[in-house]
């Protein structure tokens, strides 16, 4: 992620009351912030992240809003005047005779220690300010909201029976809401989740950042580029590389998750303008003029420093003609010595969905995946930028190409031309004509890879049974992979407990060994009457065992939920304010190899023998 607010990036705007505000950065626009006000883009680009800008008046002569940055010397003012003064122990009095009525706490002098609030009454009478003065000094603009707040205090009648907690809380309220402040901060997963979850929650299933964090951590998720791509002994099957396979619906957020700690969400920051210049002159102090490597004290002190003359004529050409076993090359025409050399060298193409490792690969039901919230990251799914670390390594591919293939129109094979026939077409039909081929040749490649399996781990986050899915995805894991699934409701996920039981996976086993000896009944019966043909089995969907639970191992249901609190001396509560919604569950299970074969532990046990030799006397 970049350290500095770049053109064309998405970025958070926090405001005083918390809200976060998503936009792009587009240079030479303004941004509105609604009830704040607008200001320049420009403003902001080439600044760090996470500073606090405070938004001036307009002043006269200028047809602009200014920004000031907010030092922490300011911004925490009343913290750190709370925390230098003396604060007093809080006690309670004991309830008395009178119906347990508290009264101050006074010193020995007479002085108030601690003011109760039993006097208080929040009665708006009290704010001899009005609305529409309010309104005119917002109109007037004076001090950022500053002396909108010191106006709305002074104009209170009952301040000063407020106590230290109340009138800290009504200070914070009016600032949240007349102060004309809000700091820049990253567009990150974390912040970029808080914000659709406010919004839209239905659209990423009510997923939380603690969630996307217990996601990543027990798939596993790392970033795999060393990693390596192993053969499996069929010959066919390929194990690990940094592979992770992944459904997810929610918009592409739980993708964005995994793309981050894999350290491919992001786009590589691009150099700098000082630095490609720097570069650019050591190549040239480096590189000979000639294009030829030179001995140190041959070169010509002369052609280092002579700039030859633009060539109006042929008059420059007889001084290589006369001397024609001259070593030294004809000097370059000003148009070609001043030619620049190239900031960046040549990049081969690279094909989509092409890197072998580091690789996340969703499975979606249609004809394109869902990753809508990836535009704030700079990747579109339907148009992605070759540039961006995404476009190598997320891989996709529908239910359809991975269940059945040949079903799938993009995995056959377009007709193959000749080059004569290439030839005579139009440039438009010759380049629908490869852009078909690339996209088989793309589809293919990802289907094949999918469909040998190997994959580190399993993601799964949508609104599809989890067994249905996990049927066909967890032979798809190696050995020692990790499966997730995320529920924002508990009940699917403890049917899925219940299908890779401990009960359950034995029943299993012993229907698998009652099969096996029955067919090796029949298979003996008919080699006795000279046919060995063997009966076919029912493939219908078993209904007692949807999924083979003999494939994972240790499954686990949890959930995390972290709840704001209020800290305060005396008064530690939960927010009642929070909001609600589901709580998000999560299934964790690791992919286990069963042994083919039946395992019996047979034998007797036989405890330790004793000695049964004559004891001999200890000499003494």
């Amino acid at each position: 992620m970049h350290s500095y607010i770049r053109p064309y990036t998405h970025i958070a705007l926090r405001l005083p009351s918390g809200i976060v505000k998503v936009l792009e950065i587009i240079p030479n626009t303004n941004i509105n912030i609604g009830k704040f006000g607008t200001f320049p883009a420009n403003l902001l680009l080439g600044r760090p992240y996470y500073l606090t800008f405070e938004l001036l008046d307009k002043e006269e002569g200028k047809s602009q809003t200014e920004l000031r940055v907010v030092p922490a010397s300011e911004l925490h003012a009343e913290t750190l005047a709370s925390d230098d003064a003396a604060t007093p122990v809080e006690s309670k009095e004991e309830p008395t005779a009178d119906g347990g009525v508290q009264f101050d706490i006074v010193g020995e002098n007479g002085e108030v220690i601690m003011r109760n609030n039993r006097l208080t009454v929040d009665d708006p009478s009290r704010q001899t300010l009005s609305m529409e003065e309010i309104e005119e000094l917002k109109k007037a603009g004076t001090g950022s909201g500053k002396e909108i707040i010191a106006k709305i205090m002074a104009s209170h009648m009952a301040l000063e029976e407020k106590t230290k907690f109340s009138l800290a809380k009504y200070s914070l309220r009016k600032a949240k809401k007349y102060l004309r402040r809000f700091t820049v901060l990253p567009l990150d997963v974390g912040t970029l989740a808080e914000y659709v979850l406010e919004k839209e929650p239905f659209k990423v299933m009510e997923l939380r950042e603690e969630s996307l964090g217990l996601i990543g951590a027990w798939a596993n998720i790392h970033c795999g580029d060393s990693s390596r791509v192993l053969t499996a002994h069929d010959g066919i099957s390929q194990i690990g590389g940094g592979r992770w396979l992944v459904v997810d619906d929610t918009a592409g957020l739980v993708v964005a998750s995994l793309a981050e700690k894999m350290g491919i969400l992001y786009s590589p920051e691009e150099e700098s303008e000082g630095e490609e210049e720097e570069e650019e002159e050591v190549l040239n102090l480096e590189k000979p003029q000639n294009g030829e490597p030179t001995e140190t004290g041959s070169e010509n002190p002369q052609q280092d420093t002579e700039m030859p003359d633009i060539p109006t004529d042929a008059s420059s050409a007889p001084q290589t003609a006369s001397n024609p076993n001259s070593t030294t090359k004809p000097t370059p025409s000003l148009s070609s010595s001043l030619k620049p050399f190239p900031r960046k060298p040549h990049r081969n193409h690279i094909p989509a969905m092409s890197s072998p490792t580091n690789t996340l690969t969703i499975l979606h039901p249609n004809a394109q995946p869902n990753l809508a919230l990836l535009k704030y990251f700079n990747f579109d799914a339907c148009d992605p930028s070759p540039t961006h670390p995404l476009y190598h390594h997320l891989k996709s591919l529908s239910w359809l190409q991975l269940l059945s293939p040949t079903s799938s129109d993009d995995y056959r094979e377009p007709p193959l031309l000749s080059d004569s026939v290439l030839a005579e077409m139009k440039s438009s039909k010759r380049s629908t004509y490869y852009k078909k081929r690339r996209r088989w040749e793309r589809t293919k490649r990802v289907v094949d890879e999918t469909r040998r399996g190997g994959f580190d781990g399993v993601v799964v986050a949508g609104v599809m049974s989890p067994e249905s899915v996990l049927r066909w995805c967890v032979p798809l894991v190696k050995g020692g992979g990790r499966v997730v699934v995320y529920s924002n409701t508990v009940e699917p996920l403890v049917e899925l407990c219940d299908l890779y039981s401990k009960d359950r996976r034995a029943a299993f086993v012993q229907r698998e060994v009652e099969r096996q000896e029955a067919m090796a009944g029949v298979k003996k019966e008919g080699e006795e009457n000279g046919t060995v043909a063997l009966p076919e089995l029912d493939e219908e969907e078993d209904l007692d065992f949807p999924v083979n639970p003999t494939l994972l191992l240790a499954p686990t249901l949890q959930t995390s939920r972290a709840r704001d609190w209020q800290v305060l001396p005396g008064r530690t509560h939960p927010l009642m304010t929070s909001k609600g919604g589901a709580e998000g569950y999560l299934f964790t299970a690791t992919r286990v190899l069963p042994l083919e074969g039946k395992v019996e532990a047979r034998g007797n046990f036989r405890g330790k023998k004793r000695k049964t030799g004559e004891k001999t006397a200890v000499p003494t």
